[in-house]
């Protein structure tokens, strides 16, 4: 998908394939400014206790670090609705800045998802996949699994063509 053209990283979107990018993007900045609580474990996971075993240590972190660390995953999410179409499909080109906000931002849409999703270390998503096909194929689950491996995909093809 992405491949390296001199000093930029681009890849052509089909008009599905930036809808689904657009809609994922919002959804963070959603869950980072209007939906932003702690008790929701994706905010947990994305902004994980430093001091586990001492709240008022993480307390005191977080009031110097959290929103620096908000507003920087808000731009990177951002990164990507200002770098994709309007409308319609078409290409992204990417400087190198705005392709390290790309894997940053996917790497957040994927750790949401993931437990949203309750995907742990060692799930094998083929069979999740295939599980959640043979009880439902049209169910919000297969299609939420399948935006997730798309994400893990475009971040490796992203990551890949930044190595080359």
């Amino acid at each position: 998908m992405f491949r390296r053209q001199g000093d930029r990283y681009v890849a052509s979107f089909a008009v599905d394939e930036v809808r689904v990018l657009r809609k994922v993007a919002s959804e963070v900045v959603g869950l980072l400014t209007d939906g932003f609580d702690h008790s929701d474990p994706v905010v947990g996971r994305l902004f994980p206790e430093v001091y586990p075993e001492d709240p008022s240590d993480t307390a005191e972190f977080r009031r110097y670090t959290e929103g620096d660390l908000k507003t920087a995953k808000i731009d990177q999410a951002g990164a990507i609705l200002a770098a994709l179409p309007d409308s319609g499909g078409g290409e992204v080109r990417l400087d190198a800045e705005a392709a390290e906000a790309w894997l940053r931002a996917l790497n957040d849409a994927r750790l949401a998802m993931g437990v949203r999703l309750e995907i742990k270390d060692g799930t094998d998503l083929g069979e999740e996949l295939d599980d959640a096909v043979a009880v439902d194929p049209a169910s919000s689950r297969v299609f939420q699994l399948s935006v997730y491996a798309y994400l893990g995909y475009l971040q490796e093809s992203l990551l890949n063509a930044l190595i080359d």
